[in-house]
């Protein structure tokens, strides 16, 4: 792997159970969602149902997990909810999944069917490479409302995904800011995959895999890179 990607000391010792496991690829094809990346979302739905058995996404244990580190850096998380969870909760209502682009069709289906959080930015949009940190709270986080750009800054305290020019990722993986978010262009990408205790390292390094199978699939002769577990 060639991107650069790190976890804050500070990030660790608040959960001392974070896992990632990262999947970058370049050469990739990306394009409006397509009737077989809605397949895969339905099917993931479906994994989901069956994996929760009745019960609400926020009492599945690793989701629980989830909450417990939200609170745990001053988030209210059944406000602003890990974004596994936000879309579990969408994948069981009559609405069901959003459809956004064939790249963003995929991690999200990865993401319901385990319920893990998983992350795509474009590369070529990022400067300096990642970290995971707790916000000084002056740092930039450009985003859209009313539809016209507009600068917002994070809680002291707050983890948030960072790169050179500012936040990327607000509250660990709530909301995704758009300047590094994979567009219908985007050729080449990092994908995170974020597990927290209790859920097995292997579990998150199966999905991890089955995503880069994923982006082979959809994306013949791109370069894939599949990383190990990293804390």
């Amino acid at each position: 792997m060639t991107f650069s990607l790190t976890v804050s000391d500070e990030v660790h010792a608040l959960v001392p159970g974070f896992t990632h496991v990262t999947v970058e690829a370049h050469g990739l094809v990306n394009g409006p969602s397509t009737e077989a990346g809605s397949a895969l979302l339905d099917e993931a739905a479906e994994r989901l149902a069956v994996r929760l058995a009745g019960r609400a996404p926020h009492e599945d244990p690793h989701m629980a997990a989830w909450r417990a580190a939200y609170t745990a850096f001053g988030a209210k998380p059944s406000r602003t909810r890990n974004s596994a969870e936000a879309l579990a909760k969408r994948a069981l209502t009559d609405a069901g999944l959003p459809r956004i682009n064939l790249l963003v069709d995929l991690y999200n289906a990865i993401s319901v069917a385990h319920l893990i959080p998983v992350g795509g930015e474009d590369i070529d949009r990022i400067e300096g490479g990642m970290r995971l940190v707790r916000a000084h709270g002056d740092e930039d986080f450009v985003t859209a409302a009313g539809g016209e750009e507009t600068v917002e800054h994070p809680e002291p305290g707050e983890v948030v995904w960072r790169d050179g020019l500012g936040v990327t990722c607000r509250r660990w993986n709530w909301r995704q800011g758009p300047r590094t978010r994979l567009g219908e262009g985007t050729t080449s990408g990092i994908f995170l995959l974020e597990s927290l205790a209790p859920m097995p390292v292997a579990e998150v390094e199966s999905a991890a895999a089955e995503l880069a199978e994923l982006l082979e699939k959809f994306s013949p002769g791109a370069e894939i890179t599949l990383g190990s577990a990293s804390r």
